[in-house]
């Protein structure tokens, strides 16, 4: 993770990698749906910031409009998923809330994708940083 907060590699709990990037995103549930980003991404869940408040343990659907690069073309691959909320509090001094939501039902063909893109994207990043 690229922030000064984050823990040692000993100590990170997180399965999957995960990048800083904002991906167009749609909720829907029981309240709505929401139109948001993503703040971050991995292959099994995402962090975004909602005009409104959902609880822990809500079940959501999700669609993400994942960015491509393919042979030098951008494309966008619609990605739909089930989510839950696994936790959310209010931003500090801001109208949102802070929401993690883990993706418990998507396609091992869509979960590729997301890891593909988010690898593609740390590696721009690294390069970046390194050239």
């Amino acid at each position: 993770m690229p922030s000064s907060t984050s823990l040692p590699k000993s100590q990170e709990k997180r399965r999957h990698l995960r990048v800083e990037h904002n991906v167009p995103v749609k909720i829907s549930g029981d309240h709505g749906d929401i139109l948001t980003e993503t703040k971050n991404l991995s292959c099994s869940g995402a962090f975004c910031h909602m005009t409104q408040r959902l609880e822990p343990m809500t079940k959501l659907k999700v669609y993400l409009l994942l960015p491509l690069s393919k042979n030098d073309k951008m494309t966008t691959k619609k990605i739909i998923c089930q989510g839950i909320v696994v936790r959310t509090q209010a931003a500090v001094r801001q109208d949102y809330y802070d929401t993690a939501i883990f993706f418990s039902d998507i396609a091992p063909k869509d979960s590729r994708a997301i890891n593909e893109f988010v690898e593609s994207m740390v590696e721009k990043k690294n390069y970046g940083k390194y050239n």
